[in-house]
């Protein structure tokens, strides 16, 4: 695990409000002047570029690497072919930590790291929390189904679950 800056994730099934969370909790932790890191681990091929630009065609004709940049940002689109899903501390090795506090990733929920588990009994799907034992707590707006539990934090209360994530960094 990446020991200059902490990482905490967030885990549940498709469909559970994991981005959602994720995306009120950057807010919440920016105000308070983190700067915040972001990891998703997804399961199907995406593209940040679209057909027709020069940087996709080129890519598509066989570029190993290709860096999108402009004023405002840049992307390296690096082509790894492989039958396995990446590495969460690969991963986490990319990333320019001396500019981050903290480091948020969404998925990579059978890797061993501190993470918050989001439940939504509507979701049909199992609790994580009984059988990963690196779930520091649940965030779920009715009661959690399988007793003991981590923590339990109000879904709907997204400066809670900031002040228990910066708790969490402080140790």
């Amino acid at each position: 695990m990446n020991a200059a800056v902490p990482v905490i994730g967030v885990v549940a099934p498709s469909g559970s409000g994991k981005t959602t969370l994720l995306r009120q909790l950057v807010a919440v932790l920016r105000q308070r002047g983190l700067r915040i890191g972001y990891l998703k681990h997804a399961h199907h091929s995406f593209d940040l570029d679209v057909p027709g630009k020069d940087s996709f065609e080129l890519r598509a004709a066989g570029a190993a690497q290709t860096l999108l940049a402009s004023r405002e940002r840049w992307a390296l689109l690096v082509e790894e072919p492989a039958a396995v899903d990446p590495d969460l501390n690969a991963m986490l090795a990319r990333f320019e930590t001396a500019q981050l506090d903290l480091i948020l990733v969404e998925g990579f929920k059978h890797a061993r790291y501190p993470k918050i588990e989001v439940y939504r009994a509507a979701t049909g799907q199992p609790v994580l929390y009984p059988t990963d034992p690196d779930i520091i707590a649940v965030a779920s707006a009715e009661p959690l189904p399988v007793v003991p539990h981590p923590p339990h934090l109000p879904l709907q209360d997204v400066p809670a679950i900031a002040a228990f994530i910066l708790r969490q960094v402080a140790h």
